[in-house]
């Protein structure tokens, strides 16, 4: 009986094997499981696990560095040695980089030995069964249920012939659900993000669904308008995120975006939002924790296949209301003449004196708004970082610091960095789930924000 070679016997035969004057090697395995379920009924459920190997050859010429990069599935020798060749080939025909540098100097995790970790749907041995719980409840109760709990670890391997040998172990969880009444007239939603699901209550979810689907009993219609609005932590993280994406050194650096100065230069070192606001990241942030170095397959104005390996540190991108960092690869940062920041997995906004829950927040708004997710969310100036977005699934009327009734949709244009400087109002900080992003970016922690004047451009006739 022949047994699959493991991640690091892949890599090491692919370093090997390879042509070029030097090479990385990616090995991502991941293991994941999931439920989903509809009208108050399990649809789905099954795991699943794959390899994924990356091979980018390096090919030193006289004018430069050439790479050539190759990405696909891959679990036995002999389709990690085709990637190779495939590789090598396309380093031999490609142009030089102009990100070329000195590959990271070889270091090795003390774990690196250590087999892939996995999930199974185990993972769901107490989620499962309250589940059904909050069926029965919501059914009992004229209401339907939709949604999915999501598990993925991921294992990276990461060797180099500069003596490379990283390992990171990954987990991540998502989970959502909606609810509508039975007659389908109105709906609400809930998610979050987890590293294994023990934090994750299905009757404490079916509750608060419950009971914003009774915040509609009673219909409001409001024109476009600014209102005093109540962000909860999921819809600033929608707007954080984004923010953090566009926070590339060398967009600022050519003017294309919020952070370049006129005139030319970046912005780093401005007075960008209030003081106390502080905005960053950190891989071992406390329920946060994040892969602590690059692993890239493809340069970008952000990233640079030549910085694999590269530790990712706590990082302020705001402090004290004042920008201090963008994000860089050590060629951006040669350019810009920035501080190398590569590009983390977490993200984290404080606001000094920040206190209280979303509720406390609306218990002290007179009239206005509370705006509990927000979706399909596009840039529409890069210069002032205005957005461009919709409410769903939940939009409530304030009066007199309770929510009286549910309200229309509406599209909204604003801007996150001038949101950081206009709020009235800041919740504590605490680990939050985005709505539009948190497929992608799961990791973050972020406060409830009041706005005095948030700008709702148009009514939306989304359901």
């Amino acid at each position: 009986m022949t047994t699959s070679p493991t991640p690091q016997e892949l890599v090491e035969r692919a370093l090997e094997a390879s042509r070029s004057d030097d090479a990385v090697v990616i090995v991502r395995t991941t293991s994941s499981a999931n439920l989903r379920w509809a009208n108050n009924t399990l649809t789905t459920n099954g795991e699943m696990s794959g390899v994924q190997v990356s091979v980018l050859a390096f090919e030193r010429r006289a004018d430069g560095v050439a790479v050539g990069s190759v990405t696909s599935a891959a679990s036995d020798l002999a389709q990690v040695l085709a990637l190779v060749e495939q590789a090598d080939a396309a380093a031999r025909v490609a142009d030089v980089a102009d990100d070329a540098t000195e590959l990271v100097a070889g270091e090795a995790s003390p774990d690196w030995a250590e087999p892939s970790a996995r999930t199974s749907i185990g993972v769901y041995d107490a989620v499962a069964p309250a589940l059904g719980t909050a069926f029965g409840t919501a059914g009992g109760g004229g209401r339907v249920l939709y949604g999915f709990v999501d598990h993925e670890v991921a294992t990276v391997y990461l060797g180099s012939t500069t003596g490379l040998r990283l390992r990171h172990v990954q987990p991540t969880g998502h989970w959502a659900c909606t609810a509508k009444p039975t007659a389908l007239d109105q709906s609400a939603w809930v998610g979050g993000a987890t590293r294994d699901f023990a934090d994750v209550d299905p009757v404490a979810f079916e509750a608060e669904l419950t009971r914003r689907l009774g915040w509609g009993s009673r219909r409001v219609d409001l024109p476009a308008g600014r209102y005093d609005t109540v962000l909860p932590p999921t819809s600033t993280a929608d707007l954080m995120i984004y923010l953090l994406w566009i926070s590339g050194a060398l967009d600022a650096h050519d003017g294309q975006s919020v952070w370049s100065r006129p005139g030319g230069g970046t912005r780093v070192g401005e007075q960008v939002a209030a003081p106390g606001v502080r905005l960053h990241s950190a891989p071992s942030y406390p329920g946060l924790e994040a892969v602590p170095f690059v692993h890239t397959t493809a340069s970008s104005e952000t990233a640079s296949v030549f910085d694999n390996g590269l530790p990712v540190v706590l990082t302020d991108w705001i402090r004290d209301g004042v920008l201090t960092s963008l994000l860089t690869s050590r060629h951006s940062a040669r350019v810009t003449g920035l501080p190398v920041n590569p590009t983390p997995d977490n993200l984290v906004l404080d606001v000094a004196g920040g206190a209280g829950s979303t509720e406390e927040l609306v218990a002290g708004t007179e009239r206005g708004l509370l705006v509990t997710s927000l979706w399909y969310i596009r840039v529409v100036d890069p210069q002032s970082m205005l957005l461009t977005g919709l409410t769903r699934d939940g939009v409530y009327l304030v009066e007199g610091g309770e929510i009286t009734g549910l309200v229309n949709n509406f599209r909204f244009n604003e801007s996150p960095v001038e949101l950081l400087n206009r709020f009235s109002h800041a919740g504590a900080t605490d680990l939050s789930f985005s709505r539009e992003w948190g497929d992608y970016f799961s990791r973050t922690a972020t406060p409830a924000l009041r706005i005095p004047d948030f700008n709702m451009s148009s009514v939306s006739r989304a359901q």
